[in-house]
């Protein structure tokens, strides 16, 4: 058995998902259930033996160690995390609390468990640690691409929380042993992204004949990788990752924001035109941009190919593709998420913009 934490998330879920499907291999799930955690997008494993689905905090010291013993996984992926940077901006304590003390309470609990385990347990035991590119902070135009080497430089709540998570795992295994992998990832997009990040905020918004809201200029660039492609690296590494390294894991698809809003446009104006005719392009509304917005991220995923023989199998223009028709198939998970909450959430966020 593995155990996943946040594996009711956005990334946690999908990989949850993808690893039943192609292994035996029971998955513990330990999930919080905050705004963005959502039981539904695992309603395809209900009824299934193989997956145990627990509700807690990575904190809960004592829920975490009563799992441990009880169940006995055989390694721990960590995806649990506060991820979105404007919800840091509004709210930063819960932020600290979930991605840096419970990371910390977590790791603990992981040591005490690892350090009691007999010695061929102990040598095969992993916890892989799931954190972003957004840790090595901004990128002018002409930069070299984030490499594993790069310094830690975070410029939002968000991504200092997660770098701080990403130091603490570093020092447990340097300190203490704990045979530890860590992942940083650049975008996703994909099913079961929570509509208040860029891509499903647009699709959700513009068939709902609501503003397309671009911050700034629209200029900023991101790489992009399609959330299955995320799964299938974090699963190799697992499997081959040297205990103490770091990967970063990218999909080689850097655009910037306008573009990736432009070609959501133009997939729907395609699966699922407007009544009157018109582009979904016409819904598009520049508002003021976010405090100390990052320009450019680019990540160099050249070792986690050299190393684990590891890259994308989706280009962009796949990917985004069936991202777009997977939320036109799915129009009653869409609605249950978009919950008094979350209006409330994208009221306080983008009024204040327009």
């Amino acid at each position: 058995m593995i155990l996943v934490t946040g594996g009711a998330g956005f990334i946690g879920a999908n990989f949850v998902l993808d690893w039943l499907a192609q292994s035996d291999e029971a998955v513990l799930n330990l999930d919080k259930l905050t705004y963005a955690g959502n039981q539904e997008n695992l309603a395809s494993l209900h009824g299934d033996a193989r997956h145990v689905f627990v509700q807690g905090d990575i904190g809960d010291q004592e829920l975490v160690a009563r799992l441990l013993a009880e169940h006995q996984p055989r390694a721990i992926l960590n995806f649990a995390a506060e991820s979105h940077v404007d919800r840091s901006i509004h709210g930063p304590e819960d932020f600290m609390q979930t991605n840096i003390m419970g990371t910390f309470r977590l790791l603990e609990v992981v040591r005490a468990y690892w350090q009691d385990m007999k010695v061929e347990a102990r040598s095969a035991f992993r916890f892989l640690h799931v954190s972003t590119d957004e840790v090595y902070g901004s990128l002018v135009q002409g930069d070299p691409a984030f490499s594993e080497r790069h310094q830690y430089e975070p410029n939002s709540p968000y991504s200092a929380s997660k770098a701080a998570s990403d130091h603490l795992v570093r020092a447990w295994h340097h300190t203490y042993g704990l045979p530890v992998l860590t992942t940083n990832c650049s975008n996703n997009y994909g099913p079961y992204h929570f509509p208040e990040k860029l891509i499903p905020l647009m699709i959700v918004n513009a068939l709902a004949g609501k503003p397309l809201p671009v911050y700034g200029d629209g200029m900023q660039v991101r790489d992009w990788l399609y959330v299955k492609d995320h799964c299938s690296a974090i699963r190799r590494v697992l499997e081959a990752g040297q205990p103490g390294e770091v990967y970063n894991v990218g999909g080689w698809n850097e655009k910037p924001n306008i573009d990736i809003v432009h070609t959501v446009c133009t997939l729907l104006d395609e699966l699922r035109p407007r009544l009157d005719g018109k582009s979904y392009r016409e819904q598009i509304t520049y508002v003021k941009d976010r405090p100390g917005h990052d320009r450019r991220y680019a990540i160099d995923a050249g070792k986690i190919e050299r190393e684990l023989g590891w890259k994308p199998a989706e280009t962009f223009e796949s990917g985004i593709r069936k991202t777009v028709q997977w939320y036109l198939d799915n129009p009653d998970w869409v609605a249950h998420v978009q919950s008094g909450a979350y209006r409330e959430w994208v009221q306080a966020n983008y009024a204040e913009r327009v």
